[in-house]
C-alpha cells in the first residue's frame, strides 16, 4: 500500500511511461494496489460480447489503471506538476486544527 495525497477529481500530469506529458482528471484511485485511472490516459480496447447491459457488444475503448507513482498533481497557481505536502492550519473561530494539502512549488494551499 502506497501513501498518496492524491484525490479523485484532481488534475494530474503523467511524468513517465508511454503517456508521458499527458494531463487528465483522476477518475478512480485504488490505494491497495497503488493504481489510478486518469481520464484519457492509457486507453485500451476491450472486446465485449453482447449482454443485457450492452446489447450491441463489440470493441469498447476505456482507460486502464496506471501506477500512482507515475502521476503528479498540477499546481493550480503555477499550472506545473508539483509535490504535495501537508500543513496543519488552526481555525481561529472554532479553535480546531485541520490538515490541508500544500503545493511544494508555490506554497499555496490546495482546496479540493
Amino acid at each position: 500500500m502506497t501513501k498518496s495525497r492524491l484525490k479523485k477529481n484532481d488534475l494530474v500530469k503523467v511524468i513517465s511511461g508511454n503517456y508521458k506529458g499527458a494531463t487528465g482528471k483522476i477518475l478512480y484511485i485504488d490505494r491497495a494496489k497503488g493504481k489510478v485511472i486518469v481520464e484519457g490516459v492509457n486507453i485500451i480496447h476491450r472486446h465485449t460480447r453482447p449482454s443485457q447491459k450492452n446489447q450491441q457488444g463489440g470493441i469498447i475503448r476505456r482507460e486502464a489503471p496506471i501506477n500512482i507513482c507515475k502521476v503528479m498533481l498540477i499546481c493550480p497557481k503555477t499550472s506545473e506538476p508539483t509535490r504535495i505536502g501537508m500543513e496543519v492550519i488552526k481555525d481561529e473561530t472554532t479553535g480546531k486544527t485541520k490538515r490541508m494539502r500544500k503545493s511544494q512549488k508555490s506554497g499555496e494551499i490546495i482546496l479540493s
